[in-house]
């Protein structure tokens, strides 16, 4: 069989793989806090006897871009947007720590600090629990406090917010962990602004074209594919007439 038809199929596939990634960064485009993921192929070297100079690609995922997303003041006081590189220590569903830029946040019926989504924030200590019939502030370090009806204010905690040195694992959850799945120590000199909301850092017009780009990229392979196929019937028609 021509080998255009494996090259064009290897392109085809890398190119659907590319697609699913810019779809999913376009559909959390409002997304608060959201990283848009990466897509890159990469040359592997075949192994085995007599195919030392053939390569093949590889999709991979490398990870996710780490600039800040548009702020957005809310004036609401359980909204806070994580400043710099830092992230909100949050627990997963699977009882795990991870980190989120989400910070939409609400109390539940328990009194517990949620995020909206329906994951517990963690504090230094582990969940923090709001005292009833209070009101709630968050100090630019991350401390809560409430204040009672007769206006005392009190520290109840104090959100984790850590700092990683490097790059951090997406899950499947789409919460981001450290690469070797340790707890990340909290940082002390992170900051927070009350009031607001992080925005996804995704570029719609960005994406949109890449969208288009890799489509068409998409279209030319699988012509390749057709035009191979016309070839080899060319090719078996003129060997049955001059056999």
């Amino acid at each position: 069989m021509d080998r255009m038809i494996y090259l064009s199929m290897a392109g085809a596939k890398t190119n659907m793989a590319q697609q699913d990634v810019l779809s999913h960064n376009l559909a959390n485009v409002n997304t608060t806090g959201f990283r848009a993921q990466l897509h890159a192929v990469r040359a592997v070297p075949v192994r085995g006897d007599g195919a030392s100079t053939r390569v093949y690609s590889l999709e991979t995922t490398v990870g996710y871009d780490d600039k800040p997303g548009p702020m957005t003041v809310t004036g609401r006081a359980l909204d806070v947007a994580v400043q710099g590189r830092s992230w909100l220590s949050v627990q997963a569903f699977d009882g795990t720590e991870a980190y989120t830029r989400f910070g939409s946040l609400q109390v539940d019926a328990q009194g517990t600090l949620m995020t909206s989504n329906g994951r517990q924030v963690l504090g230094d200590g582990g969940p923090i629990t709001i005292p009833p019939n209070t009101e709630i502030s968050i100090g630019m370090d991350g401390t809560v406090s409430a204040r009672d009806v007769n206006g005392r204010s009190t520290a109840v905690g104090r959100l984790k917010l850590v700092t990683p040195q490097g790059a951090l694992t997406r899950g499947d959850d789409g919460l981001f962990r450290s690469p070797d799945g340790a707890d990340l120590p909290a940082d002390a000199t992170a900051r927070l602004q009350e009031g607001a909301l992080e925005g996804s850092n995704v570029n719609p017009i960005e994406t949109m074209v890449q969208m288009i780009a890799a489509s068409r990229q998409y279209e030319t392979q699988t012509r390749m594919v057709r035009t191979a196929e016309q070839n080899e019937k060319a090719a078996s028609q003129l060997l049955s007439a001059n056999g």
